[in-house]
């Protein structure tokens, strides 16, 4: 679906994370704060192991923002679509299953 098509199907409804929009910024900040962290790291010509060390912790909360915001999904958007119409929730089970192959292969 394109990115057009999917403004336009969630027009008017809050996203499934609407109530801990801020706990999912404050994540994505820390995590931002990692990343420029590592960067500093190879900068300064940090021992290898110790990059890759903080790139896995980086990684697994990212991981875990992904997998939270999957939850709200399921729970919220794919819960009221197969609520409104067997179509819309077959649709949003197709969209969810695309996503979570997605985080799969990341």
């Amino acid at each position: 679906m394109s990115e057009h098509l999917q403004e336009a199907a969630h027009a008017g409804h809050p996203p499934g994370y609407d109530d801990d929009k801020e706990a999912y910024l404050k994540r994505l900040r820390r995590v931002e704060g990692q990343v420029r962290g590592i960067a500093r790291m190879v900068e300064k010509d940090t021992y290898c192991i110790d990059v890759l060390t903080q790139i896995s912790a980086v990684t697994k909360a990212l991981q875990a923002v992904g997998l939270g915001l999957l939850e709200d999904h399921l729970s919220h958007c794919v819960v009221d679509a197969a609520r409104a119409s067997h179509e819309q929730g077959e649709e949003k089970v197709k969209e969810a299953s695309a996503a979570i192959a997605r985080l799969v292969r990341s």
